[in-house]
C-alpha cells in the first residue's frame, strides 16, 4: 500500500474515533467499545505508516528541502564599555 493510502486511513480512522469519543464522554457504552477497539487499529496503521515513511526516505520519493546559504556576517569585536561612575576616594583623617 502506498503512503498516501495509509495516510488517508489514518486521517478516517482519526474521524471515527473524534465522533465515537465525543458519544462515549456522553455516556454511550457501545462508543466506548468502538473507541476501544478502533485504538488498537489506530496502532497498526500507524506503525504502517512509520515504516512506510522510512523506507520512502531511504528510496529517495521524499526531497529533503534545501537550506538557503546564510549570509556571512563580519563582526566586530565588543568594545569595552566605560563605567560612568567614577570611584571617589575617601580620606580619613
Amino acid at each position: 500500500m502506498a503512503l498516501k493510502d495509509t495516510v488517508q486511513q489514518l486521517s478516517q480512522m482519526l474521524g471515527q474515533l473524534q465522533k465515537d469519543l465525543i458519544k462515549s464522554a456522553r455516556g454511550n457504552k457501545a462508543a466506548s467499545q468502538r473507541v476501544r477497539t478502533n485504538t488498537i487499529r489506530l496502532e497498526k496503521i500507524g506503525k504502517k505508516y512509520r515504516k512506510e515513511s522510512i523506507h520512502a526516505e531511504k528510496s529517495g520519493k521524499f526531497k529533503k528541502p534545501k537550506k538557503k546559504a546564510a549570509k556571512k556576517t563580519v563582526r566586530k569585536s565588543p568594545r569595552k564599555k566605560k563605567s560612568a561612575r567614577k570611584s571617589k576616594v575617601v580620606r580619613r583623617r
